[in-house]
């Protein structure tokens, strides 16, 4: 049997589960595999400081940072069990050293006043079993309790379940719009399943980030990257960017806006503001020139005869346009509109290169066949000829 058939992938804690030949539980961590994963870019750069300091990850998005006081030898990939608010938690180390500082400081942490979890030890064979049989756990308790939330008639969503390292604890994610009365459902919790229960309450963004997906753009889904706070969006980022107000195209996984809009909004207010405001047509000595269409980016604004028309568009700079709105309010008119490049045209380029798509509708060329040439360039009648002297 292949050695890979019997490894599982769990990426929503970023490892690989495995037995070896003695039967014998194995948990790796892999690099990259789950969400939320931060690549140290400060590797090799000591700062005595952060030494002591660890991020530690657990199911999903969910990571902290913990210190090691006891001064065991800890590694990133370790699976060390750290303090919880009750009980003891297993979790895998992803960060140490210097990086970790600024992780501490993007998520403002002083370490001179925040109290820290510690670090115990690093996990032993037991507790990765005993890890393994509360993860196994997780998916019909969630199935159980989202059951359990209807017959209450609970107007809920459980959207995952967290099994504590210990197997003692539970976290329950739950999406609600209004406020939810916890006291029946807390106690049938507690009796259908024999464990301390928490309930902590998520957006419907944070639901995407726990579960993950792949974006209309094919890469990975911001909120499960990256992303670990949440800003308002609406549908002015959209109207700035001169989007189409299309709720299909705009919404994500989630239902929400998708968190992409807010990128660019910053570049699109800064281009906008060397933009001249078009209020009325540009006069010109051959007509009236309308505003049709503007490239916000590149600063080019498109201007046509004829108002309800894009055939013939004519591109001017942002800094062309302002000089002829002041000259037409000194009374002066340009020439012509038409003085300036060719009308533009939608650009096209080929996934094949440079070539022609109308490459195909060419003519074929005919094959200029001699009459009756056989392959050594001879025709019938040389042939005959030459028989008949034979």
């Amino acid at each position: 049997m292949n050695e890979n058939e019997n490894i599982q992938f769990d990426c929503n804690r970023g490892c690989t589960v495995t037995r070896d030949a003695e039967d014998q539980l194995k948990c790796n961590y892999r690099l990259g595999c789950c969400k939320l994963a931060s690549y140290d870019w400060m590797a090799g750069i000591g700062q005595e400081q952060f030494d002591k300091y660890f991020e530690v990850r657990f199911k999903n998005t969910r990571k902290g940072i913990y210190v090691n006081d006891s001064g065991q030898s800890i590694r990133v990939g370790d699976l060390v069990i750290v303090e919880a608010a009750s009980g003891h938690d297993l979790g895998i180390v992803t960060l140490e050293g210097a990086v970790v500082g600024r992780q501490m400081a993007a998520k403002g942490i002083n370490p001179e006043t925040y109290e820290f979890k510690r670090i115990y030890r690093r996990a032993k064979a037991f507790d990765i079993e005993k890890w393994q049989e509360a993860i196994a756990r997780e998916q019909e308790t969630m199935i159980r309790a989202r059951q359990i939330a209807v017959e209450l008639g609970l107007e809920m969503k459980i959207g995952d379940v967290e099994f504590q390292g210990d197997g003692t604890k539970a976290i329950f994610y739950y999406i609600a719009d209004g406020r939810v009365d916890f006291r029946q459902l807390i106690k049938v919790f507690a009796e259908e399943f024999r464990i301390r229960i928490e309930m902590k309450q998520i957006g419907a963004r944070q639901e995407a980030g726990l579960i993950g997906g792949l974006g209309v753009c094919g890469r990975e889904l911001c909120c499960a990257n990256y992303i670990t706070q949440f800003k308002s969006i609406t549908t002015s980022a959209a109207r700035v960017q001169d989007l189409s107000l299309n709720p299909q195209k705009l919404a994500g996984q989630c239902g929400k806006l998708k968190c992409c809009l807010n990128f660019e909004v910053a570049n699109y207010l800064d281009a906008q503001s060397r933009l001249p405001k078009v209020v009325e047509p540009l006069e010109f000595e051959d007509g009236l020139a309308y505003l049709v269409k503007t490239d916000i980016l590149k600063e080019l604004m498109y201007f046509s005869y004829d108002k309800n028309s894009l055939a013939d568009i004519y591109p001017l700079d942002a800094y062309e346009v302002r000089e002829i709105i002041k000259m037409n309010r000194n009374g002066i008119k340009p020439e012509s509109l038409k003085l300036e490049p060719e009308p533009s045209k939608p650009e096209f380029i080929t996934s094949v290169g440079d070539e022609s798509i109308t490459r195909f509708d060419r003519p074929k060329k005919e094959k200029h066949r001699g009459v009756g040439r056989n392959r050594h360039g001879r025709g019938k009648g040389e042939g005959n000829q030459n028989n008949s002297k034979q």
